[in-house]
């Protein structure tokens, strides 16, 4: 999810690991577009990949390009993907303080706070 976002120029690719702190998910994965076309096509890149790598779909999308703001959950994963306005205005990072950060360097995710020993999204 991470990767095609990334692939897409998406900014600020964050990943929260919940699943110590919540019993509905255990990723965000959270990220910024310039404008609501660079939205549109994040979060379609997203779900395009996620089907295409492992016949998932969202089991709920919420959002539109136009409100700043696409969540695509599924289930253990939820990416929120935001217009720059938008993240900053939510700021899901301050919200969820308390959550270890995994990292994305490049394609790559390693937890930024120990071993979780689960797979990154």
């Amino acid at each position: 999810m991470a990767a095609a976002a990334s692939a897409k120029k998406a900014a600020d690719i964050l990943i929260l690991d919940l699943g110590e702190l919540i019993g509905i998910t255990d990723f965000f994965v959270i990220c910024s577009a310039r404008n609501e076309r660079q939205l549109r096509t994040v979060a379609e890149e997203i779900a395009f990949r996620v089907k295409e790598d492992h016949g998932r779909s969202p089991t709920r999308r919420e959002g539109a390009p136009e409100t700043g703001w696409i969540i695509l959950d599924y289930g253990i994963v939820v990416v929120h993907a935001f217009t720059e306005e938008q993240r900053r205005f939510y700021d899901l990072e301050r919200l969820w303080g308390d959550a270890p950060r995994l990292e994305v360097a490049g394609l790559v995710s390693s937890a930024a706070q120990g071993d979780t020993g689960r797979r990154t999204p």
